[in-house]
């Protein structure tokens, strides 16, 4: 089988670096940057035809390659002429590189590509509500992933119960649990902040279904920042009794701690601003963001009036 040309350099990976042909390929590039996709321009080039002498007659250089995804990516225009030949060329390098994921984009079908991969794929008002991509969708499975691992390890030859604290949670919890190697258990809390209150004093909307005692008990947060809330939730689930209590938290608002509450496991730390997605929300919006992101201050404008 032949085998793609070794790059002569290091693929460019920044917009900086790169010197694209066409302006629709620095358009990709900044969209892959915007969420956080990593990616490399033109980085192979694979033989298509050779002569009798071995000589290349024809190749192919695909104009991005996404690590994470494992795919080559060819952009094209409207042309037919460049579409027809673009797509001899693609069934040609098949052929010859059947393990190849390559896929030829028109500029219609950035997002829907996207989205089939879980990085975008939300609303119209969702997307230009979005600020800031904080943590991309692979970003986060690969760190769940490694908290799921450090838990594995630490409670090895204990069967955990997992305790969620709704709504946020949700992604988390859900993804979280699939990669604990362990028999473990999971339940729910819901709980509120009491009107007029501020020494984090909450009220249980719906408490635990089983009990706790003698039992190692992971809390597990979706994001915490003065942590009053979970200090109190923390004293009010250590006085059941259980063998071990623990937080593992996927974000951390550290600038806004006002307790010094013990965080066991750490997905991210985030800075002092309203983030939403991979279920934080705002007013209900945003939760099925498969990112974490930062809004726009008029789209919070926008939800409170």
């Amino acid at each position: 089988m032949m085998r793609p040309l070794p790059a002569k350099a290091p693929a460019p990976t920044t917009i900086e670096d790169a010197r694209f042909a066409h302006e629709s390929e620095e358009e990709f590039a900044r969209l892959l940057d915007f969420y956080g996709v990593r990616w490399e321009y033109e980085p192979r080039t694979f033989p298509l035809r050779r002569g009798e002498d071995g000589r290349i007659l024809e190749a192919f250089a695909p104009d991005f390659y996404l690590a994470d995804l494992d795919l080559y990516i060819e952009l094209t225009t409207l042309k037919q002429g460049l579409v027809t030949d673009k797509h001899r060329k693609l069934r040609r390098l098949r052929e010859l590189y059947p393990e190849v994921q390559i896929k030829l984009l028109y500029k219609r079908d950035y997002l829907s590509l996207l989205a089939k991969y879980g990085i975008g794929g939300f609303s119209r008002h969702e997307d230009v509500s979005v600020r800031e991509v904080l943590f991309s969708a692979t970003e986060i499975e690969r760190r769940v992933n490694e908290l799921g691992s450090e838990i594995t390890r630490d409670y090895a030859g204990k069967e955990p119960l997992l305790v969620g604290v709704l709504k946020g949670v949700t992604c988390f919890m859900a993804d979280l649990m699939r990669h604990i190697a362990l028999p473990l258990s999971v339940d729910f809390m819901a709980i509120s902040s009491y009107e007029g209150d501020r020494s984090g004093a909450v009220r249980f909307v719906q408490d635990l279904g089983e009990s706790i005692t003698g039992r190692d008990v992971l809390i597990v947060e979706d994001i915490v920042d003065t942590g009053m809330t979970l200090n109190h939730l923390v004293r009010q689930l250590q006085a059941r009794d259980p063998a071990s209590l623990r937080v593992v938290a996927l974000l951390d608002k550290r600038a806004r701690r006002l307790v010094d509450v013990p965080l066991d496991y750490i997905g991210f730390e985030v800075p002092d601003e309203f983030v939403v997605g991979y279920g934080l929300d705002y007013a209900q919006k945003f939760r099925n963001l498969p990112f974490v992101a930062t809004i726009r201050s008029e789209a919070l404008g926008e939800q409170q009036r």
